[in-house]
């Protein structure tokens, strides 16, 4: 058969039932290159190629589909032997020039300069890697020029070493009187990676797990040990694992093998031999006896409150290699038997057994190492708690492997496996992207990938293995019981340890200090002046490729939809290509709901999936679920209105998806949580609300900027107020409230019977439906709706929140040991004429000003401006960030900076240009529906999108400096950081409400 898009043709063999290439496909290959195998895998509808490049070894895979988002990534193998970071740091330090261009920060400039759909690079434990994807050919040809010189010809200048690693500075960079303190970007990326106990709970986990293999050490850098790098050490590591010979392409997308081979070789490749080392990971050596290990994490606690119930107890075993794709799904289907969901054996013992507060955010397969682990545990435990726990653990494993699992639980996760081997991906990472991440690990450990990305052989064979009763007992016999490479981790909170670890730091650097000579202040001096010269000088530019608003696209198609009737309601119907899975979704208005309600609607969605549902108790449902869908799901969405932020109407949405031959069960079982939900569950539901504190209690360090804005901006309309109080870091502190009211039994009812109300409320109002999906299935749901759904509905009362503008200026204190800071303007709703101008001045700001400023200069991982016309908010923020005042100082001099710049069409193209790459951004099929239906209930028309896209493309710079004139009133700004209460205590701050989460 031949294939279009260029791609390689295909001829049958009539005796493997295999895709072979032809003579004719094979001379398509680069002469460089040598072609090794394609196969057709039909449930993803894409061919995989695998090629050599002959003079040096490096491998490509090439997998050829009918997208036009091309994707494009480079492998490295890189495999520390210590926890300074190298990997993570020269991964940095390579993006920051290279020979063919020269300039300071190619990366980020390629980022403006371009339409991508994505851009970054990754260090995990044994890799990093450096992807991109674009839709647009021109663009993606610039973008491999740059990514293929940053890590084959990278600089690696000492002064980059200096910005991105780690540098020794006074804390005022000219006084040598004062303090020497560590700076560096990826040293507060580290420092704030590890405030989170789970982050100091897994590598402390994998110390002992792998005590001499290179996932003892912290790939990221452990920020103790990040200064002990030196650049002669960088230079040595990019040396030898920067080289063709170590590395693996992968590619996607509909652009021909060759052409992208012919690229490789003209622009890297052909200036390279074969490297005489052969890069890998070996083997752990394995333990004879299960060891016990008790450390200790930092915990910062507020006035009052104990340390008891903090422990973290953590079980987990050394399994077998990862590149054997029938071993790992073995693997995979154990873990998944255990743990999948609460009707799981271990998953339920785990949340019933009574010795901690929720199942470890830890628990499962870790299968992107070369050797896999399995891990299961709890936290908000006791140490005392940790032996029985390790017995009700073992006697569980004991009696699965005695007594076996049903056979239909076996059957169920066999299902997940197949849902997820055919779903199509792309909401959060480009669909190739995904594919080719699947693929990397086993490419880099030298394994197969492309089995990998082909499950249904081994789904297969699975399936016939498991109707032996004495599967899955053997399994937890050979993996877990009969294994002694068995850690259990005791990690118990220690409200003193970080205090302990900064003053130890301080005595040293303080040591430092006082045997410098004056010749060694002065070059520490010149050292600090020198890098804030080449932070602020104005590279040329022009050596960069660029796109230009002339290849912008005039428009981005969008689904269409078809409408008809259920009883009363209204069904949205998007016929779209779904790879045989249905989604469905119902919608409800939110109603005017009282405050106490309103606390209650993150508990109220978290719940849907996860209790009983008329005559069936939660377990039954988490079975059912398993065993005929994806999941349903709830969540709350709001907005303002386009043309009033003070007008604001919400949904309460529920969202579910099967294969096409479960529409049925599907529908039912959504038809009976939505409507017959088992608040009566009350043991259940205070197990969830407690699992839901610990989620959310972790995400601060992580999504810190996030909530920061959220607080900034919680004054600006009354979406944004409620969204705080909801989801924001007022919503941690109310479930955290709620956590601790439940130990009560007559809170716990009350709060039931305060679901109840909130669900009647809900639901007496007028439903929405949406299908996406394929013809067929499309069809099949609409008979199910039809069947289900009789009875009519009425209009009710729509949300009603009273208006809000009001000024902020809080100080959220918790367990961190960076920064994250936010402040926040009042500006216009979405349809005004100022709004799209306001989104490309958050561009302007970041790539002028914010990024030199927070990034570079102040040592934070990352800081930017947006406009969020759904809030009619203008926004600053950072992250990770080892300064505050510093940074809001920052975020004032970004705007006095704009206000006497003559702006450059150059810098205004670039930020219209990164606007339009947002809005053009494809995702999944699904979620492109999914996305076009929500735009319509926040009447967010076609019109309107073309309209906002408009005026984009026609902002002038003379547009930038009016908005900022008009909307930067600095007595209407409001402020939010979250530090901690050590750092808030140095803080020379005043005005700001001080708050605890």
């Amino acid at each position: 058969m031949q294939l279009t898009n260029g791609s390689n043709d295909l001829i049958m063999s009539a005796t493997t039932n295999q895709h072979v290439l032809s003579p004719s496909a094979q001379q398509k290959t680069h002469p460089t290159f040598e072609w090794l195998r394609t196969e057709h895998i039909e449930s993803l509808h894409i061919l995989v190629s695998e090629y050599r490049h002959t003079p040096t070894g490096a491998m490509h895979y090439h997998i050829a589909a009918n997208n036009d988002e091309n994707v494009f990534l480079v492998g490295l193998r890189t495999i520390p032997t210590d926890s300074t970071g190298v990997a993570h740091i020269l991964e940095h330090t390579a993006l920051c020039g290279s020979k063919k261009y020269p300039v300071r920060d190619p990366f980020f400039m390629m980022i403006r300069r371009s339409l991508n759909t994505f851009m970054n690079a990754f260090t995990s434990s044994d890799w990093t890697a450096y992807p991109f994807a674009s839709k647009n050919r021109k663009d993606f040809d610039n973008l491999l020029s740059v990514y293929l010189d940053a890590v084959f010809f990278s600089r690696l200048e000492p002064l980059d070493f200096a910005q991105e690693g780690h540098r020794l500075e006074f804390d005022e960079h000219d006084n040598p009187e004062t303090d020497l303190v560590y700076k560096g970007v990826v040293y507060n990326e580290m420092k704030g990676a590890m405030s989170s106990p789970v982050s100091v709970i897994y590598e402390t986990l994998s110390q002992y797990l792998f005590p001499t293999s290179t996932y003892h050490h912290n790939s990221g850098g452990d920020p103790e040990t990040i200064p002990d790098l030196t650049y002669k050490q960088l230079k040595s590591f990019y040396k030898t694992h920067y080289h063709p010979s170590n590395a693996v392409f992968m590619t996607y997308g509909d652009m021909p093998a060759s052409e992208l081979q012919k690229a490789f070789e003209e622009r890297a490749l052909c200036h390279f031999e074969r490297l005489d080392r052969h890069i890998q990971v070996h083997p752990e050596k394995r333990r004879f006896a299960p060891l016990k290990v008790q450390s200790a994490y930092a915990e910062e606690l507020s006035e009052g409150e104990s340390i008891d119930n903090k422990t973290h107890i953590v079980l987990g075993w050394l399994l077998g290699v990862s590149t054997d794709l029938e071993s790992q799904l073995k693997a995979h289907l154990l873990s998944d038997v255990l743990l999948e969901n609460s009707a799981s054996p271990l998953r339920k013992l785990l949340e019933t057994c009574g010795l901690g507060t929720s199942p470890s955010p830890l628990c499962g397969l870790e299968d992107s190492n070369f050797e896999m682990a399995f891990m299961c545990g709890i936290e908000g435990s006791s140490p005392k708690s940790a032996e029985e726990f390790e017995t009700k653990v073992m006697d569980l494993l004991a009696e699965i492997a005695e007594k076996g699992v049903p056979q239909e639980k076996l059957e169920a996760v066999l299902h997940q496996l197949e849902l997820s081997q055919r779903e199509i991906g792309g909401d959060s990472y480009p669909y190739g992207l995904q594919l080719i991440l699947s693929g990397l690990s086993p490419a880099i450990h030298r394994g197969d990938p492309i089995a990998l990305l082909n499950l249904d052989p081994v789904l297969e064979k699975l399936r016939v293995e498991i109707k032996d009763p004495n599967f899955i007992p053997q399994l937890v016999k050979e993996l877990l019981l009969e294994n002694p490479h068995q850690v259990r981790l005791v990690m118990q909170p220690d409200e003193n340890l970080e205090t302990r670890k900064e003053q130890m730091i301080k005595r040293m650097l303080a040591e430092k200090k006082s045997q410098l000579s004056q010749r060694e202040k002065q070059a520490i001096i010149d050292k600090a002046k020198a890098l804030l010269v080449r932070q602020a000088q104005e590279d040329d530019e022009s050596v960069l490729p660029k796109v230009g608003i002339e290849d912008v696209p005039a428009q981005t198609p969008v689904p269409k939809e078809t409408t008809a009737k259920i009883a009363n309601s209204q069904l949205s119907q998007y016929q779209q290509g779904t790879n045989g899975i249905l989604y469905q979704q119902v919608v409800y208005p939110l109603p005017p709901l009282e405050p106490e309600l309103q606390t209650l609607l993150p508990v109220f969605t978290t719940l849907v999936g996860e209790l009983g549902a008329g005559n069936k108790d939660y377990l039954e449902v988490q079975e059912a679920l398993s065993a005929s869908t994806g999941g349903i799901s709830g969540f709350s969405t709001l907005r303002g209105a386009v043309d009033d932020e003070q007008q604001v109407s919400g949904f309460l949405i529920y969202s579910g998806k099967a294969l096409s031959r479960n529409v049925e069960p599907l529908s039912e079982l959504m038809h009976s949580m939505i409507n017959h939900p088992r608040f009566d569950e009350l043991e259940r539901i205070k197990e969830l609300v407690a699992q839901y504190r610990a989620r959310v209690d972790q995400s601060i360090t992580g999504n810190g900027h996030g909530l920061a804005m959220q607080a900034a901006s919680a004054g600006m309309n009354p979406a944004a107020k409620l969204s705080h109080q909801l989801s924001g870091l007022a919503g941690i502190q109310a479930i955290q409230h709620l956590d601790h009211e439940l130990q009560n039994k007559d809170n716990l009812e009350a709060v039931a019977d305060g679901l109840t109300v909130l669900h009647s409320l809900i639901h007496s109002g007028e439903r929405q439906f949406l299908l996406v999906g394929e013809e067929q299935s499309i069809a099949e749901g609409t008979t199910c709706l039809e069947k289900l759904w009789q009875e009519t509905t009425a209009p009710t009362p729509a949300l009603a929140l009273d208006p809000v503008r009001e000024k902020i200026n809080q100080a959220w204190l918790t367990n961190t040991q960076v920064n994250f800071c936010a402040k926040a303007y009042p500006t216009v709703p979405a349809d005004h004429p100022d709004a799209p101008v306001l989104t490309v001045l958050g561009g302007v700001l970041r790539n002028g000003f914010l990024h030199r400023a927070i990034r570079e200069q102040g040592g934070a991982y990352g800081g930017g401006a947006s406009q969020d016309s759904n809030i009619a908010a203008f926004r600053f923020y950072s992250y990770r960030d080892p300064r505050t005042k510093e940074t809001l100082a920052d975020f004032d001099e970004s705007i006095a900076w704009l206000l006497k710049q003559d702006l450059s069409y150059q810098v205004l193209e670039e930020a219209i240009l990164g606007v339009i790459g947002s809005l053009d951004k494809p995702n999944s099929p699904a979620g492109e529906a999914k996305q076009a239906f929500q735009n319509k209930l926040f009447n967010r028309s076609e019109a309107f999108q073309a309209r906002f896209r408009e005026r984009v493309l026609g902002t002038t710079a003379e547009d930038l400096k009016r908005v900022a004139q008009c909307y930067f009133d600095p007595n209407a700004a409001s402020t939010a950081i979250i530090t901690s209460q050590a750092q808030w205590s140095t803080l020379d701050l005043t005005g700001f409400e001080e708050l605890h989460v």
